[in-house]
Order: structure tokens, then sequence, then C-alpha cells
């Protein structure tokens, strides 16, 4: 595939995440809002391909109001159980949940997607202590369990993306909120378009503009050396999470394109092209793997609008805005 296409492909995905996943109600984005934002963009979450519900454009599917992910506990008739965990910060133990159907018999079958059946994101209410793991089916209870320790203290989100078992299941992010106790010290999240994780640097160039499609390149080096041998990680070699500030919408974002061949390896660059649905301050995390080692850079970017002001979580007002 050439760069070209490729960065179409991967562009793709993050523009529909980023204008399908933060429409949080009429009250908030308008659904006819929401709409025009994707519109001939296809959702790039866990579906595979199958339809979720949203609207069918030029043959593509675009996002509306009434079928974002990662903002409820319950969607299309599934639930997410209440998450067990220890209490408090330094007390080793077990995160585990259920995903229960709509008469409340946990579900033992899913669709298998990026070589899982089952994503978890937890990350804190200020976007810190991001982690994105693959807990262990019990299939006996249906129970997903691993082993964990809160390293602080807080307000956590802790979301499940699955794809349901079945030809025509949509995949699904739930959500549930955990608080682990001990004293709380939140960190505000600062733009940052740098991040040295495990020897690498990451850098990200390009910026958000709401509504309105923009390039983000990633480059990984090592000593001041471009690194040339990303590795496949989950059927991709880039994957991107985001979170907005404030509330914490979430969308999962993986490169778009052939899934890589064994033995396949890419670098230095990672591109996509973004659309954020609104200014605001976003938190991104990319999940890239060399050696065999996963490493997770953290990113800040703020979205502005297309007159340069970036809105209530920004500092710049242009144009009296």
């Amino acid at each position: 595939m050439n760069a070209g296409a490729r960065l179409a492909l991967y562009g793709l995905g993050l523009v529909v995440a980023f204008g399908g996943a933060f429409g949080l109600a009429d009250a908030v984005i308008p659904t006819s809002v929401v709409s025009d934002w994707t519109k001939g963009t296809e959702m790039n979450n866990h579906d595979d391909g199958h339809d979720s519900g949203a609207t069918s454009v030029n043959g593509s599917t675009s996002a509306t109001a009434d079928n974002l992910k990662g903002l409820a506990l319950g969607l299309n008739g599934y639930v997410l159980s209440p998450v067990e965990a220890p209490a408090g910060i330094g007390e080793p133990g077990e995160l585990s949940f259920q995903i229960q159907d709509a008469s409340g018999t946990p579900v033992t079958e899913y669709t298998t997607a990026h070589d899982k059946d089952l994503h978890l994101i937890v990350a804190r209410s200020d976007g810190s202590q991001f982690r994105h793991v693959h807990p262990v089916l019990d299939v006996s209870t249906g129970t997903w369990s691993l082993p964990w320790e809160w390293a602080a203290a807080g307000s956590y989100r802790v979301f499940a993306d699955f794809t349901p078992a079945g030809a025509d299941a949509s995949g699904l992010t739930l959500t549930r909120t955990v608080q682990v106790a001990g004293e709380f010290a939140p960190v505000a999240p600062q733009p940052t378009q740098v991040d040295q994780v495990g020897g690498f640097t990451v850098s990200l160039d390009g910026d958000l503009v709401a509504g309105s499609a923009s390039e983000l390149m990633l480059t990984i080096t090592r000593d001041g050396e471009p690194v040339t041998a990303l590795e496949p990680y989950l059927g991709a070699f880039g994957h991107l999470v985001a979170l907005r500030d404030g509330d914490l919408a979430y969308l999962h974002v993986h490169a778009e394109g052939e899934e890589p061949r064994a033995g396949e390896i890419s670098g230095p660059e990672i591109a996509f092209a973004a659309e954020a649905p609104t200014a605001g301050r976003y938190m991104l995390y990319l999940d890239f793997q060399v050696n065999g080692q996963v490493h997770t850079a953290e990113f800040v970017l703020d979205a502005t609008h297309g007159d340069g002001a970036t809105g209530p979580d920004g500092e710049s007002h242009e144009d009296g805005h």
C-alpha cells in the first residue's frame, strides 16, 4: 500500500471516532450537527463492518447521537455489571466484572476483534493513570478478571470495549465509575505534543480544529534515530484512545487498512486525520510495539474553533469567542 493510501485509511478511522463519540445528547450537541460532522465516513471501533444502527450515506456508515459509545453502562440490551476491585491504593487484588444481557444473564460468547474478545480501558477522571489491558474470561461464570492494584486514589472510569457473538452483532463500549480511597491529588492536563516512554521519543505534529479535518503525524525515534521496527500489535501498527477533558467521553481508534502480515514492520511515522466535534482539551494515548514490548505515549491537545478560539477549556478566544 502506498503512503497516500495508508494515510487516507489511517485518517478515516480517527475522523469518524472523534466525530461520532462526543455528541453527548441533543441538549449538548444537536443530532443534526453530529450527523453533518460524520457524513461519508465509517465507524472504526470494534464493529468489523457490522451495522450499529447508524445512518448509511453513499454506502458508508455515519454516527448519530443515538448510537454513541462509551457514555453509558447499558446499551442495546447489554449491561456492564458493577466492577469489583481493591478499595484503596497499594492493595493487591483483582478487578472483575460481567457483561450481562437484558435478562441479567452473564454473556460468555463474543466476537474476536483486534485479536481479543474484550478490550478494557481504565483512566482516572483527570485523564491520568491510563491503562489498556485484556482481562481473562471465566466461561463458567461469565466473569472477566485480572490481577489489579491501584497506584493512586481518585475516581476512575472503566470502559469495556467488545462485540457480542453473532453475525449481526455491533461493537459496544460500556462504562462504569470506580472510587478508590485515599488522598486524591488531581493532575491538570496541560498541552503537550512530545512524550518520552521506554527510551523512545514520540512526537505529535498537527492541530485539532473543531468541525474540520486536520492531519496528526506521530513520529517515533530513539536516541535521535527514526524507529522503523514498529510491530503489529492487536492487528495494527498503532492504537489510539482519546478522552475529552471534562466528561471523559471515550473513543478507541485503530489504524484502518489491511491487517499487517506476520513479521511485517513499519515506522517511524503513523499518520491520522482527526476531526474534533467541539473545541476543548483532548487527551490522547498511543499504543505501539517494538521488540515485543508495548509502550504508551500520552499527549494533550486543545481543539480550536476555525477562527482560532479554543472555547472554555483553552486559553485563546479570538474574535470575541
